[in-house]
């Protein structure tokens, strides 16, 4: 049975690190022209030091190029295709086809992005004699649409199954280009779904309980994964650019098991109801499975708006550990206190424990840990490693 490739966002280099070690085949990153602008893009020379890292793991680097171009750039994108060439990237990710034309003159592999909201064959078979490898379809396809595609073309397809959705369609919003002067399709989505709206019928203004709001909700598809695998999707994307560490490190780690679990043995895989909670207790918005199953009805969306809660599990990042003392150095994320039953996840690494005895950095006894990116020395009952992770059981 061939395993797709799980492929992770990366907004930094600690990001793309942290996604490759906890289980990841491959990282998405953005530049400069992609579609978050509000993100710590990656420089060249950051994006070749990810890169070096990558491929010493076998494994792959993206580069997303997505935004719609306008004039100015098009002489500054050649420029820079020539660079991601020379750093070795594995493939870069496009939607305005002017770039492929340019990307010919290079030896970068080219992905469409779901911004080109590719929803059909035909239209995969045009992009295919374009020049394209890889098609990301569009989120609002059906498991039906995904069959169709996946048997009537032969192109690699990849597929969203966790994340953010948009109200709209991928790439074809432009309310918040109306509303705030920011484009969506450039990087600057101000996400005027989430905000707050009064509604009127006519001149009637309507109240409810809360006011009006399209947000919608997240994506997941964690028990979908061995439909995905059996219809041989290449690659399985997860959406999050913008998210931390401690997001990044528990979804890669999940799916890699939840895929690593059915290839293992299809026929005795039981999907595990815990993976669900420990994805919904790192989000802050409710996930379901969107429109893979068809679903098009009013629960895809918050109507009546919600609040969307800072998760304050995660409470720190091991640094290093002393096996002769079983002191572990750990940078702390949230408040924890002597007391508490705490987790610690890694890629090898699982196991809880009552937290006893911590130190400052100076190794002076202490109870309390609460100031923001506090280095202290933790006593941890079992060997840890560096990038292992901390959280409130």
């Amino acid at each position: 049975m061939k395993k797709p490739e799980l492929l992770a966002p990366a907004g930094d280099l600690e990001r793309l690190k942290i996604a490759l070690l906890y289980g990841a085949d491959a990282v998405y990153i953005g530049g400069a022209f992609n579609l978050r602008a509000n993100a710590d893009n990656f420089s060249l020379e950051e994006i070749k030091e990810g890169t070096n890292y990558a491929h010493k793991l076998n494994k792959k680097v993206y580069v997303t190029l997505n935004i719609a171009m306008h004039n100015k750039e098009y002489k500054k994108i050649n420029t820079y295709l020539k660079e991601l060439d020379k750093i070795g990237v594995d493939a870069i990710i496009i939607s305005d086809p002017a770039i492929i034309k340019l990307a010919k003159n290079t030896n970068l592999e080219i992905h469409l992005s779901t911004q080109n909201s590719t929803l059909n064959k035909e239209a995969i078979e045009f992009w295919k004699k374009e020049g394209v490898t890889r098609i990301v379809l569009a989120r609002e396809c059906t498991k039906e649409d995904i069959i169709d595609i996946k048997n009537n073309t032969n192109i690699e397809i990849e597929v969203f199954i966790h994340g953010a959705m948009c109200a709209s369609y991928s790439g074809r919003c432009v309310l918040s280009n109306f509303l705030t002067s920011r484009d969506s399709n450039r990087g600057g989505c101000s996400q005027i779904c989430r905000w707050d709206f009064d509604l009127y019928n006519e001149n009637n203004h309507l109240k409810g309980e809360k006011p009006f709001t399209f947000c919608t909700k997240d994506l997941s598809l964690a028990k979908h994964i061995p439909e995905l695998i059996d219809i041989q999707i290449d690659s399985l994307k997860i959406e999050g650019r913008m998210r931390s560490i401690y997001y990044i490190a528990t979804v890669v780690k999940v799916y890699r098991q939840i895929i690593d679990e059915y290839c293992h043995n299809p026929k005795k895989y039981e999907y595990n109801l815990k993976y669900e909670d420990i994805l919904r207790r790192v989000a802050n918005r409710d996930s379901i499975t969107q429109f893979f199953d068809g679903n098009f009805g009013k629960e895809v969306q918050y109507y009546n708006g919600r609040q969307e809660i800072t998760n304050q599990d995660f409470l720190g990042l091991i640094l290093d550990y002393d096996e002769s003392t079983h002191l572990a150095k750990l940078e702390q994320r949230n408040y924890f206190k002597k007391g508490n039953k705490v987790e610690i996840f890694g890629p090898n690494t699982h196991f809880e424990f009552t937290i006893k005895n911590i130190y400052d950095e100076d190794k002076n006894p202490i109870s309390i840990v609460r100031h923001p990116k506090q280095i202290i020395y933790l006593e941890v009952p079992k060997k840890v490693s560096v990038n292992d992770m901390m959280k409130i059981c």
